[in-house]
């Protein structure tokens, strides 16, 4: 394994970083994970976009530039050999000293790791999920706006935590007034009477690039969708249930809070939008150049 850390590749026992850096100290940076399917980098200019972004609410200056960011994923992409992959793309306010004044580091510290990600097994592809609903609230906006992907992610953790305890594959956040934002991990969609329904993102959710991908899919397909305020009533009553996400691709959920979602397997509505994404996600993003490539 090559690691990318501040224009370097290093082998993973070499790969280091500052413990003073701001980003292990305090949470300080933005990240974007970003998959490979044989050889194309799925939709790295979107990733790149919501990163750059990210970094620009915090004010956290990249050291490269868009391009040169662009070509440095393609060629530790590269350098790793790797076809089919998960990259895990980290920008850290960088090394500092024990006081949280972001002035007080250096310069941003850039990671770009390449390998392999199993958020769900086969098998829970082909017979789906089960969710709970967390007791934890998602952070609302006038807190931290959750269109930004930072490295701190003790919401989602804490999240996830109470999934596993109470025997779940994935726990679905609720806002402050009780809506749907997203899950710890993944945005949540669902199907009611043929139309495709996802939380709007001023409820609290990550503006998911897999999310973005199966809305345009759905357009393509001519099914119905839209984005609106959604709350667990609807999540129980649904025909179908899936979540999106990069690690967790489209995946259905068949059953929250103990409660069957429609009978319980993955539906028409969701096989035909897994088929199409699966089919796109090979094509749509930036291809890799490998070396002896003709």
């Amino acid at each position: 394994m090559r690691i990318y850390v501040d224009g370097r590749l290093y082998g993973k026992d070499d790969a280091r970083i500052s413990v003073f850096d701001h980003g292990f100290l305090y949470g300080d940076g933005v990240f974007e994970g970003i998959r490979v399917y044989d050889g194309c980098v799925f939709r790295l200019k979107e990733h790149l976009h919501r990163l750059y972004a990210s970094a620009k609410t915090l004010t956290l200056e990249i050291p490269l530039t868009y391009e040169e960011m662009r070509q440095a994923v393609l060629d530790t992409v590269a350098a790793n050999e790797a076809r089919d992959a998960y990259i895990r793309l980290v920008v850290s306010r960088g090394p500092g000293d024990l006081g949280i004044d972001p002035a007080n580091c250096t310069k941003p510290t850039v990671v770009i790791i390449v390998g392999g990600i199993k958020l769900y097994p086969p098998e829970l592809h082909e017979k789906g999920v089960t969710l709970i609903t967390s007791s934890l609230r998602r952070i609302p906006l006038d807190s931290l706006d959750p269109r930004i992907k930072s490295l701190n992610y003790m919401n989602n953790i804490l999240a996830k935590i109470e999934a596993k305890r109470a025997g779940a594959h994935e726990a679905v956040l609720l806002n402050h007034q009780g809506m749907i934002a997203e899950c710890s991990a993944d945005n949540l969609f669902l199907v009611t009477r043929g139309v495709l329904q996802t939380p709007d993102l001023i409820h609290g959710a990550l503006p998911g690039i897999t999310r973005a991908c199966v809305l345009e899919l759905a357009a393509s397909l001519g099914i119905p969708a839209v984005q609106c305020a959604l709350a667990m009533h609807d999540v129980y009553n649904a025909d179908e249930a899936f979540v999106t996400g990069t690690g967790a691709e489209v995946v259905a959920a068949v059953s929250a809070d103990g409660r069957t979602i429609g009978d319980g397997r993955p539906g028409p509505i969701t096989h035909k939008l897994v088929e199409a994404f699966r089919h796109t996600r090979t094509r749509d993003g930036a291809k890799v150049v490998y070396a002896g490539a003709v």
